[in-house]
């Protein structure tokens, strides 16, 4: 079968970027892609230096233009030759009489600048937008970086993304969690709302991984069919439990994809959904009743304690638990395990604080220029949620030996 080939993503060439292009031609007479290399490292130079120009300003007290009675004034430049993302070339780093100048934007015995980029996708991780990241910076150096520059710069992490999206995974995880995110989006001129789906994995040493990011507006069994075949495309063989709540189509679509695979509704969405159109003076009285059911023993007193919730809310709220009755074989699966087990299926911990770090960009970023743009923030927001990923979830030993007797024969030694 042949390979699909992949989309290829075209940069919208507007009017500006056309009169930056005609003046760089005109002023570097570019003629090679040698010569683009060379006019990027000479306007690199120029950038620092005058950032450079504005930390002396900020360290004498005056400008160059100003007099001024101190004993402090500037006293030349001195060459010096750095490594950056687009090679190596020469900066001119101002100088002060009494060499007290200590510059931030290049410091002193730093020889490579290329984090100056890795800097500006640092805030871009952080949910700053283009504009802020440029506000930003003209008002710790009084330098005016485009959107367009900023864009261009966190357009480098691209093809991290598409090696990150494509990269293999282990062959089994006991558990993964689906959620969605919503944002809206502009595409040519008309803001849509689109989701992001967070696909969060466990793996047999009970780590968390972000497994992938998926962008799209249409839920269907066709869509995470191809979701869910996509991961078994880069190495997943078998999953004991997708966690979920209802998407369109994830009960067909593992099913067909991971037939061994149960379907776990996830409760703390069902409860939301529940709660959604009580009052506010039932609503905690109705969720303490709802524990009733999912904390049940056994799925025998499970089912009784939801008809029992359905008889003591059924006036107020007729149709209330339709839901749990229409859902009730994705639910139900949860009462095989214990506490523990059940701990780390239905409560949120282990996405809840990916998610909190994925809302913070909807907060700072009304609408995203395109879905392009919001797949790198997340991308970027992934790593700093992330980091800290570095422990196994509490109680994993004994988590995993019960899952080990429950699905007998699939999970590793």
């Amino acid at each position: 079968m042949a390979k699909e080939k992949k989309p290829v993503h075209k940069v919208q060439m507007t009017d500006g970027k056309r009169q930056i292009i005609q003046q760089l031609l005109q002023e570097y007479d570019i003629e090679t892609a040698e010569d683009i290399q060379d006019a990027l490292k000479d306007l690199l130079g120029g950038t620092i230096k005058e950032m450079m120009e504005a930390e002396m300003d900020d360290h004498l007290g005056y400008q160059k233009s100003e007099r001024n009675d101190s004993d402090d004034y500037r006293n030349g430049y001195k060459t010096k030759r750095v490594n950056s993302s687009f090679g190596s070339f020469d900066i001119q780093v101002p100088q002060d009489r009494k060499s007290t100048f200590e510059p931030q934007i290049v410091k002193k015995r730093q020889k490579d600048i290329s984090e100056i980029d890795q800097k500006i996708i640092s805030m871009y991780a952080k949910g700053m937008t283009t504009r802020q990241i440029s506000d930003t910076l003209n008002d710790i150096y009084g330098f005016e970086a485009s959107e367009g520059f900023i864009s261009d710069v966190t357009d480098k992490i691209l093809p991290q993304i598409d090696e990150w999206q494509h990269r293999p995974l282990e062959d089994v995880y006991p558990v993964i969690f689906i959620d969605a995110i919503h944002y809206s989006v502009r595409d040519n001129g008309i803001i849509r709302k689109l989701a992001a789906y967070i696909i969060l994995g466990i793996t047999c040493s009970g780590h968390k991984e972000v497994l992938t990011i998926q962008v799209g507006e249409n839920e269907s069994a066709k869509y995470w069919l191809s979701v869910l075949n996509e991961l078994k495309n880069r190495g997943v063989k078998d999953i004991m439990i997708v966690c979920a709540d209802g998407l369109t189509g994830i009960k067909e679509a593992i099913s067909t994809a991971f037939p061994s695979t149960e379907y776990q509704r996830c409760l703390v969405h069902q409860v939301r959904n529940t709660l959604k159109y009580v009052t506010d003076k039932d609503r905690k009285a109705f969720a303490k009743d709802l524990k009733t059911i999912y904390n049940a023993p056994s799925e025998e007193e499970g089912r009784q304690a939801l008809d029992e919730v359905k008889e003591t809310w059924e006036e107020k709220y007729p149709r209330a638990m339709t839901r749990w009755y229409d859902n009730w074989d994705a639910i139900s699966p949860i009462f095989k395990f214990s506490s523990d087990v059940r701990s780390v299926i239905y409560t949120t911990n282990a996405i809840e604080s990916l998610n909190a770090t994925y809302r913070k960009l909807n907060r700072q970023r009304s609408v995203f220029p395109s879905d392009q743009a919001l797949l790198k923030a997340l991308y970027l927001s992934t790593f700093e949620a992330t980091r800290k990923w570095t422990m196994p979830m509490r109680n994993w030993g004994r988590i995993y030996g019960e899952l080990k007797i429950m699905y007998d024969g699939r999970l590793p030694e």
